[in-house]
């Protein structure tokens, strides 16, 4: 009987760790109609006006009337709004589609998890993967005519972080952003605490600030780092604001914010332009309502992160990215 129980103790100890193993993913597809804050899409403008200026926005042309060169000339209406555009899987061990809902076999790819690393017992930092997609859901979903020039790409996986031998490499990831050397040192750091102070008061982080990921710290090594890991939310949104910066650096991401120059076409920036961002938590449990639902990039974390991380099913993350689009609309 005895050896009974210990058997029995042993099974269901593998058992438990088996379902340990696949909690950490705790991957499930994103439902695009129930787990979307449909309410981040405001304020919309035409021109100078807004429609439910509820959110802090950049910018908008002070006319509704634009006119884009060519021959002949297009004449259009100077339109505003934000829309889901990226979406990022943020996992704490490779394979892991958080968003996607499924955990892919990688082979080679698949060695080393992430994990939070430690100095004298305390959590000085954490490593993740990324998985970034284009997600143009309005588009997608046919909500709006293509006549408001939204992006008109389809769904695709644009990067997977497990084939990116810079991603887990600070030091060879200088070589994607080499002046990151310029702003490793406190005074540098200590102007972060200004962006976070502006993010997290009701008004856009500060692009002038470009190396600050307001209350997350550093923006720099844009790579799979987060610099000062306090939990789950805030190192995911860490990652995901430098996966956006990432993209920025290597050309795939376009300024699409501004009062004049890209109405016409969105402009190539190696810099981020913070203020054209907000981000949406996704997974464990998405924010779907309500003023924190969708933060500037760097704004605190701690208005959402409440149930959201939790050691059964809460170890990956994912983010739905919001962009500030203007476009002169025919």
């Amino acid at each position: 009987m005895k050896r009974f129980g210990t058997v029995l103790a042993l099974v269901l100890g593998l058992l438990v760790a088996g379902e340990e193993v696949w909690a950490k993913c705790n991957a499930r597809f994103l439902n695009p109609i129930t787990e979307v804050c449909w309410d981040c899409i405001f304020p919309i403008s035409i021109g100078a006006i807004r429609v439910l200026n509820n959110r802090p926005d950049t910018s908008n042309p002070s006319l509704p009337v634009c006119i884009c060169p060519g021959v002949p000339p297009r004449i259009g209406l100077a339109i505003g709004l934000w829309e889901p555009a990226r979406l990022t899987d943020v996992a704490n061990e490779a394979g892991c589609f958080v968003n996607m809902g499924f955990k892919a076999d990688l082979g080679l790819f698949s060695i080393g998890k992430s994990s939070v690393t430690s100095s004298d017992g305390d959590q000085t930092g954490s490593k993740w993967q990324v998985h970034y997609y284009y997600y143009p859901l309005i588009s997608w979903l046919g909500t709006v005519v293509d006549g408001l020039c939204l992006e008109n790409t389809t769904f695709d996986v644009a990067y997977i972080s497990e084939f990116d031998p810079l991603w887990q490499d600070a030091e060879l990831n200088t070589i994607v952003n080499p002046e990151a050397i310029l702003f490793a040192n406190p005074v540098a750091q200590a102007a972060c605490a200004a962006d976070c102070v502006q993010a997290s008061s009701g008004r856009l982080p500060m692009d002038s600030l470009f190396w600050c990921n307001g209350c997350q710290g550093g923006m720099y090594p844009i790579q799979g780092d987060s610099n000062a890991h306090y939990g789950g939310i805030q190192a995911s949104e860490t990652v995901t604001a430098k996966m956006i910066a990432r993209q920025h650096r290597l050309g795939l991401a376009r300024n699409t914010s501004s009062s004049s120059s890209a109405l016409c076409t969105p402009n190539v920036a190696p810099i981020i332009k913070k203020s054209q961002y907000r981000l949406q938590v996704t997974r464990p449990r998405a924010a779907t309502s309500g003023r924190y639902a969708c933060g500037p990039l760097g704004s605190s974390t701690q208005f959402v992160d409440s149930m959201r991380e939790y050691p059964y099913k809460g170890e990956s993350f994912g983010w739905l990215m919001w962009r500030k689009r203007n476009c002169c609309a025919l």
